[in-house]
């Protein structure tokens, strides 16, 4: 676009009026952007954002403190044994399966047994489990399959079955 002196004129006067910078576009005949892109090169006064015409003057809200330092209270380590290079660290007890309180109005199933933690010694050097989902999310039956996945992949070998379907070549369907 060619800006002449008088479209020039006619820009800073709109600008002055307070229009929007759409509505001085449409009134020009020329995009948003081009009047942005303009009012910029012309050092025009910035414009109040449309984002904050609420009314709301940046004293009636609230002011937001900056927190240094820790939030959190110390760990109590007055309670934990000292850590010796040389002893092997305990492992931790692992929890028990959860069973739900059974009530006489509503039996609740119980909650599924935790998957075991498999170690290298257990499963071989890696143990993945498959992460096929058994059951509806949310309900207390439901669980992941607990199979060993295949190596580079999430399943077992039953689910990779189901998850992957080979894609079809689209020469045979053309001879059918």
């Amino acid at each position: 676009m060619e800006w002449s002196e008088e479209i020039i004129e006619r820009l800073r006067a709109l600008w002055a009026e307070g229009l929007s910078t759409a509505e001085i576009g449409r009134r020009m005949g020329i995009s948003k952007n081009a009047v942005v892109g303009k009012a910029h090169r012309l050092n025009l006064p910035a414009r109040p954002s449309p984002i904050r015409r609420g009314g709301e003057s940046a004293r009636s809200r609230p002011v937001v403190r900056r927190v240094t330092g820790p939030t959190l209270p110390p760990l109590a380590t007055a309670s934990l044994p000292p850590i010796n290079a040389s002893s092997p660290i305990p492992a931790a007890p692992r929890p028990a399966a959860v069973q739900a309180p059974v009530s006489n109005a509503n039996t609740v199933a119980p909650m599924p047994a935790l998957r075991p933690v498999a170690t290298p010694a257990t499963r071989g050097a890696r143990f993945n489990p498959c992460c096929w989902p058994l059951g509806e999310p949310g309900t207390a039956g439901f669980r992941f399959c607990d199979e060993a996945s295949l190596t580079g992949k999430p399943y077992c070998a039953e689910h990779a079955q189901i998850a992957y379907v080979k894609v079809r070549d689209k020469r045979d369907e053309a001879a059918a």
